[in-house]
């Protein structure tokens, strides 16, 4: 872990660009809100609440809300019930409450060896490696095919780098480093170069979907990580629970035949048996001089797939706008209702309940959605709530809604979107992921300050959180989004390092395991700090007359100005 470095209010509206009239002037002034109204609707979320949905989605009754299972059948009929009790409209223009994704669902059993100077290797799948095959077939096979490292496997030319270098890998087997090249700044060797790919700060090109992506695009038959911990964001025994039962769009994107990861150790021992030192290969892979090296043997799989076909379902709720112009334009806010479902035994138990990720999420949800409908007048523009299917499975929910958007997106005005919350008490600061991205920062770090609460930096900007919440699939469409991920630092009467550890604590003992439940000792009052935070935020940005924006130099904003030209 490294020392957060606090960021200012003045820091924050130091990021927002300039406003062009033309971009973000909205179609008529907002009348100024009665402050009593909003305390009174903020002052009605409450931890007892927050507790009983998230108690009620973690239960064993709803058997770790699984797509396709009876588990997302549960969660569906229970968003439904609350959304309809709390008077909210049914989010699809259809009628109903219901998004349909359709999905395709795989489980694989795997057998893989490798042969490297005439020595055969075993592979064990849990053991050595975790290996699937997305593709809908029964049988899926890879040949004895050369295996070949691509060192992070990275085409960015805005940093002139290019890990194959013309090099055709179409029916080989590559192995890749996950994460960015962590490229040393030439003036400090102890730091990362900040203009190198962002830094201490990952960027889509170390997003383990970015490899499979890369992969696919270059015709490999397969493609193997090497699991390292750090930049990979979790342990070895993460990566194990979730070998179950894999999903995809239906008719989604393509995919090597086979994809998975390997144990750190097991690469160090493939990469000796041909002659390979990891650790050097490793090191030139940081610099812009390497190329493809062929590792002097081959892997096999063969990979047996049980394959179904799921409609599986985003559930999305509206409170219409009051204004009869602006109530065409929207927020919304989103959080994801599933989890791992029923998996491999732990200690016994083999529901994965996913209570901190995501059942707080989705109570945080419902009670901004309890609070907006309190509010004695609606805000001007609509909010849309949204509880999106198989982010676990890789954003497969939220990306089909900003592929297939039930309301259209050059008119949705932001996303603010919950993963996580934090269950361990109070903070004198909030943590946005992604800081710097959007002039919705700005506001937040106003509305923290009204409550004597700063805005933080994600601690942990390395494992890539930007990228791996449901927010992403919304700025990859250009929208303006807030994200949040155990959203607290600078715990009140804690000792230094508290949060540290909690975060620590949670991600090596119960981060994708069925120990994943509510504990005896969570303390709530930080989750209700933050929601009523971030109700101030979404109401503000419904009512406001200025659009939110992608700060200079971000990679959606071009994406957001083009859709905005075009409407």
């Amino acid at each position: 872990m490294t020392l957060l470095s606090r960021v200012s209010v003045a820091a924050f509206l130091a990021l927002a660009p300039a406003l062009t009239p033309a971009l973000l002037t909205a179609q008529r002034s907002a009348p100024p809100r009665r402050a009593a109204d909003v305390a009174r609707a903020q002052a009605g979320i409450t931890a007892a609440e927050i507790l009983r949905d998230i108690s009620t989605l973690a239960s064993d009754r709803f058997e770790g809300r699984a797509p396709g299972t009876r588990g997302e059948d549960s969660s569906v009929a229970f968003l439904q019930r609350e959304f309809t009790r709390i008077g909210l409209k049914p989010g699809n223009p259809d009628g109903t409450y219901i998004q349909r994704v359709p999905l395709v669902g795989t489980t694989s059993t795997v057998t893989a060896s490798a042969t490297v100077n005439g020595t055969r290797l075993p592979l064990a799948q849990l053991d050595d490696i975790v290996m699937w095959s997305l593709r809908p077939d029964s049988l899926v096979t890879v040949a004895p095919s050369e295996l070949v490292f691509v060192g992070y496997g990275v085409e960015a030319p805005e940093y002139r780098w290019d890990d194959f270098k013309g090099v055709d890998v179409r029916g080989k087997v590559v192995v890749m480093l996950v994460g960015d090249p962590p490229v040393r700044d030439a003036r400090d060797s102890t730091q990362l170069d900040p203009t190198m790919f962002r830094g201490k700060a990952m960027t889509y090109y170390g997003r383990w979907t970015y490899k499979y992506e890369q992969a696919a695009a270059k015709g490999a038959a397969a493609v193997i990580l090497v699991h390292q911990s750090g930049p990979a964001g979790y342990p070895w025994t993460t990566v194990q629970s979730n070998a179950t039962e894999k999903f995809e769009i239906a008719d989604g994107p393509t995919h090597a035949a086979v994809e998975g990861w390997m144990q750190l150790e097991v690469a160090r021992r493939l990469f000796a048996a041909g002659g390979h030192d990891f650790a050097a290969l490793e090191r030139l892979a940081r610099t812009r001089a390497f190329a493809p090296v062929a590792l002097g043997g081959t892997a096999q799989f063969t990979v047996r797939n049980r394959v179904r076909r799921v409609q599986s379902r985003n559930v999305a709720a509206r409170l219409d706008g009051a204004d009869a112009t602006l109530k065409q334009e929207y927020v919304v806010l989103s959080a994801h209702w599933d989890a791992y479902g029923i998996g491999r035994p732990i200690n016994g138990d083999s529901i994965y309940n996913g209570a901190l990720d995501d059942a707080t999420g989705v109570a945080w949800l419902l009670a901004q959605a309890r609070a907006f409908r309190a509010l004695s007048v609606p805000p001007k523009r609509t909010i849309v709530f949204l509880a999106v299917t198989a982010e676990e499975q890789g954003l497969l929910g939220s990306r089909w809604y900003g592929q297939h958007p039930l309301y259209p997106l050059d008119r949705t005005l932001a996303n603010i979107n919950m993963d996580a919350m934090n269950t361990f008490g109070r903070t004198k600061s909030i943590v946005s992921l992604g800081v710097g991205q959007t002039s919705l920062e700005t506001l937040l770090a106003r509305e923290a300050a009204k409550d004597g609460r700063t805005v933080k930096a994600d601690p942990e900007s390395e494992k890539g959180y930007f990228y791996r919440a449901d927010h992403f699939e919304f700025a990859r469409q250009g929208v303006p989004a807030l994200s949040f991920l155990f959203p607290g630092t600078d715990y009140l009467d804690k000792p230094a390092g508290y949060e540290q550890k909690v975060r620590g604590d949670y991600i090596a003992r119960d981060y994708h395991k069925p120990s994943d439940d509510v504990k005896a000792d969570w303390d709530l009052t930080g989750v209700v700090d933050d929601t009523r935070l971030l109700f101030r935020v979404a109401l503000t940005v419904a009512d406001g007359t200025v659009w939110p924006t992608w700060t200079a130099g971000s990679e959606f904003r071009a994406r957001r100005e083009a859709a905005v030209k075009r409407r």
